[in-house]
């Protein structure tokens, strides 16, 4: 309140239009009221594929392995080096040459030259080293890669799997609140209903005293469930790539998922090949094998070719012109050469230990594939076990929503008749929706269990989940 008048009296004699920009100004600095996004599931899924910092990571991974595999061949480009020397005598040089005879003796006519002491001179190198393990190693890299590919894959398909379930559970969720909130209201009704009875001497204090903490007692669970809707929707926002603070309009699911009959033998078989940690798995395996290979093939002989060329000026640098090519002297030589490295054929050498620890290294790998496809058996025949079991506690449920509408239908006509009271057609209205939401959850606990199913065997979102086998 001082506040306000301190406020008050600074301002007091500033001009209309100054108060009416400050007041604008005030206005603009105010944070931005939320607003909800609409999304649907498909749109949620495009837009967490797009964003989501996790999944980029595994498209650039792909990327460079993708690099790496069409650049392979550029192990087969000669090294080629170049060089230039400026070199300093450490002391000077002459040379004596004959130039001709004396026409009066005959005798050989010698002069004694002194050699520039610089010199200048150049270098270039190439050479290429051929053996089979490189034509290997390409074959590693475009298996790398194709394991990438894998990797993303499996990644983008968990992503639109956990988007997927998260967008179902949050609509549960909301249900769930829905029903909470209303079971808060009928408590309330019930509170004035025993307030009015007590005040009228009709009912006694503990029966008021009941129905008030009844309906208290709701409060806690009320702010639990909107607290974990809260966490949730943060989770997908940044699944998506958004705020966490980021609201949501999600869309309601209009037709239920239909039940079917399930042929386990055929589930397995999929799961067993198509599964994305299954392929990821059996594709480790392969490049290792192409690993191994490239160790075996760096025993095999090397095919090196070489070239170089060191032209020297032999002139003076600083006077003389570089450009007669008398003035320069060349040397080189091209050399092709056969090696093979003797000591790594010896049994106890380096090189074959390493083939052995690699072969060990694939039979780990090929023991872990294994034990992924037994475990996926597993988790295959209890996915298909809780779908039935839900299937079943379903049909059960339908069953209680039909008594529910019964019930209220007859609660209805009661009311109307006179025989009945507002309360108990408000009851008999929630139990409804008591009935109805449960029948939801176990709807939405057989679409989570559908898309569940739908990663295992590998096969795109909705084939399973849409209604159709």
């Amino acid at each position: 309140m001082n506040f306000k008048k301190r406020n008050a009296g600074r301002h007091k004699g500033l001009p209309p239009v100054l108060m009416v920009l400050l007041g604008v100004l005030c206005v603009s600095a105010l944070p931005a009221q939320s607003v909800s996004m609409r999304l649907s599931p498909d749109e949620a899924v495009s837009l967490a594929i797009k964003n989501n910092l996790s999944l980029e990571s595994a498209r650039v991974s792909s990327g460079t392995k993708k690099r790496a595999s069409d650049f392979s061949w550029n192990q087969f480009v000669p090294n080629v080096t170049l060089g230039s020397s400026l070199i300093l005598d450490n002391k000077k040089t002459s040379v004596t040459a004959t130039v001709g005879l004396d026409p009066l003796t005959g005798a050989p006519i010698s002069v004694t030259r002194d050699l520039p002491q610089w010199h200048i001179g150049a270098s270039i190198q190439m050479s290429l080293s051929i053996s089979a393990a490189m034509f290997e190693n390409m074959n590693r890299l475009r298996l790398d890669y194709e394991g990438g590919l894998i990797s993303y894959e499996k990644a983008k398909a968990q992503i639109e799997r956990d988007v997927r379930k998260s967008y179902y559970n949050m609509l549960l969720l909301k249900e769930n609140i829905d029903l909470l909130r209303e079971n808060f209201d009928a408590a309330g009704r019930r509170v004035q209903m025993a307030q009015a009875n007590y005040n009228a001497g009709l009912a006694p204090e503990l029966t008021l005293l009941q129905a008030q903490v009844n309906m208290e007692n709701m409060k806690p669970s009320i702010d639990r469930t909107e607290n974990q809707l809260k966490l949730v929707m943060a989770r997908f926002a940044m699944d998506l790539g958004l705020p966490y603070d980021t609201r949501f309009e999600l869309i309601p699911i209009e037709d239920a998922p239909a039940f079917s009959t399930m042929n386990m033998a055929d589930l397995i078989s999929k799961a067993a090949s198509g599964k994305p940690d299954i392929q990821e798995l059996k594709q480790s395996i392969q490049v290792a094998q192409s690993a191994r290979k490239s160790l075996i093939y760096g025993l095999t002989p090397t095919l090196s070719l070489s070239w170089n060329t060191t032209p020297v000026f032999t002139k003076d640098p600083w006077k003389d012109s570089w450009g007669d090519p008398d003035d320069w002297q060349d040397s080189g030589s091209f050399t092709i050469a056969f090696g093979l490295r003797l000591h790594s054929l010896f049994p106890f050498g380096t090189e074959f230990q390493a083939i052995k620890d690699m072969d060990d290294q694939i039979r780990i790998a090929s023991i872990g594939l294994a034990q992924a496809v037994r475990g996926t058996e597993i988790e295959i025949y209890n996915t298909v076990l809780s779908l039935e079991q839900t299937r079943t506690t379903a049909e059960a449920q339908e069953q209680t929503v039909n008594l529910a509408e019964r019930t209220y239908r007859l609660t209805e006509q009661a009311y109307r008749a006179g025989l009945q009271d507002l309360l108990e057609v408000q009851n008999a209205e929630l139990s409804l929706r008591q009935a109805r939401t449960q029948m939801l959850e176990q709807q939405f606990n057989y679409l989570n269990g559908l898309i569940d199913l739908e990663y295992s065997i590998g096969v795109p979102f909705g084939t399973l989940s849409s209604g159709s086998n």
